[in-house]
């Protein structure tokens, strides 16, 4: 009978079945930089500073300093393997999963009964409630701006239109009952609420979910233009299982909480105030994001103030390193089901694969796998880089390749850079275009073509053949065989 995934425990459960996919350890380990700096060896990968293991297991740390009752999972969607296993398909498969999915949403549904997430409850006036002691939430490095909680699903609900959703964003405990947020001005969906509930002169209700199941965590990392605002991320998980994502009803605030989630803080963004997000650690920095860099500490974060913290018994944190290969299949499995949908529409049967590759962080490089059948497609695959630049506006480099190469090993994708491509034409460059702030080179300091942070010259590599010469760039071919023969006989 196939494994049910419906929850975080019930995907840890796949995982021990899955040989070489989870690691648990009851070693004491000390959440201030020295559980990530442990998980940097073990299976971070990404864009994290080697040496680093990719595509190792995930880690389930059962003895945590300081938090006798929790455990701290980390690396769950490090692996892209461990992903598609997770969510039912082929690793290759994601994108094109993942967009079905977003055609054919599945709303969530609120559940009456008692929710797994509400087997505990804190409440802020309680007074020994402090969020330091409630949530063993990890410092990545010993320059981040304080714990982090960095896999928690913030859901909530435009005070106009009574639309719910769901987005990640980092969030920083600094207070007892305090969290700053990261909420990029003029983007994400919440963001949005925020801005429009401080319009009005009140509060934001959120709840933060943490510790779901992976679907929800996948599907939550949608965008513009494919989940525009009034889209709940998620129906998209709903749509990967095939049953509506069960909600409840909070018990300090009026909002809903995804009901199977390990720990869930409710609290309210606060109208009229801004935090520094370093106020305690002075540092400059916040924590290590997904370019590789540490992310600068920003002055003007919201406040969340928390009202409650509910949990199960004996809960499982989740969290993420910003730069590792987790937060690239985060980022880009959604991505690449973003720029396939959208050139489908516009070129259909042209584009075969897309992979948001690592380098990029997930977001910032796309590799694209190109059909040319008749000489009339020659030029679709750079309008088709095009459409992926509007599929997906945080993408910075987009790269051409035919399909006889394997979009997901890069050394095919640079085989064919070296004997496909020429820098005088094939390097396609669009300047002064907006794509993302944490890319420390889209500053002007660094280019006077850079008119304001996070404008980049966004470029086009193609590295596919003239349809007029394809004959002359056929690979070598070789016998068609089964090793298996020679290998086990």
């Amino acid at each position: 009978m196939e494994h049910q995934v419906n929850d975080l425990r019930s995907a840890l459960e796949l995982l021990r079945k899955l040989s070489g996919q989870l690691v648990e350890t009851r070693v004491e380990i000390d959440p201030k930089a020295e559980l990530a700096g442990v998980y940097r060896h073990v299976g971070a990968g990404g864009t994290v500073m080697r040496p680093t293991n990719v595509n190792g297991p995930a880690m389930l740390f059962h003895n945590i300093k300081g938090h006798a009752d929790a455990k701290v999972l980390i690396g769950l969607l490090a692996s892209r393997q461990r992903v598609a296993a997770l969510l039912g398909c082929k690793k290759e498969e994601l994108g094109r999963k993942l967009g079905a999915c977003v055609h054919n949403p599945i709303p969530p549904v609120v559940t009456e009964k008692k929710a797994p997430c509400q087997e505990v409850i804190h409440r802020a006036e309680d007074p020994d409630f402090d969020l330091f002691q409630l949530i063993p939430a990890p410092t990545n490095t010993p320059l981040d701006a304080g714990p982090y909680l960095t896999m928690g699903m913030c859901y909530a609900t435009h005070p106009d239109t009574g639309v719910s959703d769901v987005t990640i964003h980092r969030m920083c405990i600094q207070a007892k009952d305090e969290l700053s947020i990261f909420l990029q001005p003029g983007s994400r969906h919440i963001g949005a609420m925020a801005e429009r509930a401080e319009e009005l002169g009140r509060p934001l209700p959120i709840s933060v979910s943490i510790g779901v199941d992976p679907a929800i965590e996948v599907g939550a990392c949608f965008e513009p233009p494919t989940t525009p605002l009034g889209f709940d991320e998620l129906s998209v998980a709903g749509a990967i299982r095939q049953r509506p994502v069960e909600l409840c009803n909070c018990v300090s605030i009026e909002e809903r909480a995804i009901a199977h989630a390990e720990y869930v803080i409710e609290g309210e963004i606060q109208p009229g105030i801004r935090v520094k997000e370093d106020q305690h650690s002075h540092t400059g920095y916040a924590m290590p994001e997904f370019p590789g860099y540490l992310g600068q500490a920003f002055d003007e974060c919201w406040l969340i103030k928390v009202k409650a913290v509910t949990h199960r018994i004996h809960p499982i944190m989740q969290t993420v390193i910003g730069p590792s290969e987790e937060h690239v299949n985060l980022a880009g499995i959604p991505t690449e089901a973003s720029i396939l949908q959208m050139v489908e529409r516009a070129l259909p049967g042209k584009i075969v694969n897309v992979y948001a590759h690592p380098s990029g962080g997930g977001k910032y490089m796309a590799v694209l796998q190109c059909r040319k059948q008749v000489p009339t497609d020659e030029g679709k695959q750079r309008q088709a880089a095009l459409l992926a630049f509007s599929a997906f506006p945080e993408l910075k480099h987009v790269i051409l390749v035919d399909e006889d190469v394997d979009i997901f090993d890069t050394d095919d994708v640079l085989w064919a850079m070296n004997t496909r491509f020429q820098g005088d034409r094939d390097v396609i460059q669009i300047p002064g275009v907006r794509c993302h702030p944490l890319d420390p080179s889209s500053r002007a300091a660094y280019s006077p073509s850079i008119l304001d942070t996070g404008i980049s010259c966004k470029t086009i590599f193609d590295c596919t053949v003239p349809f007029s010469m394809k004959e002359a760039f056929r690979r070598a071919p070789f016998m068609e065989v089964d090793p298996q023969r020679w290998l086990h006989g």
